[in-house]
């Protein structure tokens, strides 16, 4: 039997609150790549105008890349290339945008607006595979060897978590991240590794904004809810009869066709289950992405699978634990691409009237990827399961901290949040 633990990521966040392009040699100075120029725009839907939160934007011929954020803006550092560079973007039920990306002459920045053009899906009835939705999935699961990486890579990722009580940030950190995988054949991440390279933070100092809280969470996601690579994270051969599976009418991602399967718990066990949707690539059934939430039917359950300790006499209840993971493929192979975790909760002390909602959300994107990397992550060097991220972070805000490093853009509530938070510095 599988312990809840081993579904989620098992690593501390800190909350407090009342009641992309680079390999660095261990212990060695961290260079940036050096950039030609910088490219940034927003992306918005050509139809309606809305813009668009979570688009990949890739270096086309390159693993460079990175997301839009939640209001559709982006901006990516080109290196120097000896011809005009591509850029790339794709959503989901879009077609893919492309377009040519240099600088004015005499500057070393472009901006542009991206209009992506929603697909008109077609098929209304369903087409089925095999006998039945659960069949996709299964096939899915024996091609995972063919269809991902089948050596060792070191993926350069930039990570973001932020803590919110009610809408006022009173947390948030930074880091870019050396992620080391293994084939994807074993599926399983007990050699995979992380290391953090560079990192800053920021923290509310009022004293009505303390309290530590320890939930799952931290710079250990990209390994343990790569749900492709890590057998534990999501399906598995004995996990799936837990769950009941159908299969939604198909979509577009990366102009290519995709099953959509849903699928909800249809057992009760010791530990929460999740409820969500798998979006499997119709020619190559491929994962290339999971949208999914811990299934909060049995609060107790829920609450032992994402709380590790809370002060005496505080009530934790969860409203809502979600994670989206995407996959992006490149030279034939799909890798990973983006994971984000949200976990929305209530806490209260006993005896006093008023209770605080606070939003905790740990976000990863791939910025690069090596493969077949000249070196590994030692053991002294890897973040480890026991360590609080927030903690081991001693570098504070500056304003020139990533220079030329790939990040996923802040979105204007946040850098109005830093401007708070670093008047109380």
């Amino acid at each position: 039997m599988k312990s809840t633990c081993r579904y989620l990521t098992m690593f501390w966040l800190f909350i407090v609150g009342y009641s992309a392009t680079f390999t660095a040699v261990a212990q060695e100075p961290v260079e940036a790549m050096k950039t030609e120029f910088t490219v940034s725009g927003v992306v918005r839907d050509k139809e309606s105008r809305k813009k668009l939160e979570n688009v990949a934007v890739s270096l086309v011929g390159t693993p460079i890349g990175t997301v839009t954020n939640a209001e559709g803006v982006f901006s990516l550092k080109i290196p120097h290339m000896d011809t005009i560079p591509q850029l790339e973007l794709s959503h989901i039920g879009y077609m893919n945008a492309r377009f040519s990306a240099s600088a004015p002459e005499g500057s070393n920045n472009m901006h542009a607006t991206i209009l992506m053009i929603p697909i008109a899906l077609q098929l209304n009835e369903v087409v089925a595979y095999g006998n039945s939705a659960r069949s996709i999935v299964e096939e899915a699961l024996e091609r995972i060897p063919k269809n991902y990486p089948s050596g060792e890579s070191m993926t350069s990722a930039f990570y973001r978590e932020t803590v919110q009580k009610g809408h006022r940030y009173i947390s948030i950190s930074e880091a870019m991240l050396d992620v080391y995988k293994t084939s994807y054949r074993q599926r399983t991440s007990d050699r995979d590794k992380v290391q953090i390279d560079k990192a800053r933070r920021l923290l509310s100092q009022k004293q009505s904004d303390t309290l530590g809280v320890k939930v799952v969470g931290g710079p250990n996601l990209p390994l343990f809810m790569d749900v492709v690579k890590n057998a534990y994270a999501l399906f598995d051969e004995e996990t799936l009869d837990y769950y009941s599976f159908v299969q939604e009418p198909s979509v577009f991602i990366d102009d290519r066709l995709q099953y959509v399967i849903s699928f909800r718990p249809r057992v009760k066990l010791d530990y929460a289950l999740y409820v969500g949707r798998v979006f499997i690539d119709r020619e190559h059934l491929a994962f290339t992405r999971a949208e999914f939430e811990l299934d909060l039917s049995d609060r107790e359950r829920a609450i032992a699978a994402i709380l590790y300790k809370k002060p005496l006499g505080l009530r934790f209840r969860p409203l809502k634990v979600s994670f989206l993971i995407t996959y992006r493929q490149h030279d034939g192979v799909t890798c990973l691409n983006y994971i984000c975790n949200e976990m929305c909760f209530k806490c209260d002390w006993k005896r006093r009237l008023f209770s605080s909602s606070y939003v905790a959300r740990s976000e990863m994107v791939a910025v690069d990827r090596e493969e077949h990397p000249e070196r590994v992550i030692a053991r002294r060097d890897a973040f480890k399961p026991y360590q609080v991220f927030y903690d081991i972070v001693k570098e504070y805000w500056s304003e020139d901290f990533w220079k030329d490093y790939n990040i996923i853009e802040p979105t204007e509530s946040l850098e109005d949040a830093v401007k708070k938070l670093r008047k109380q510095m």
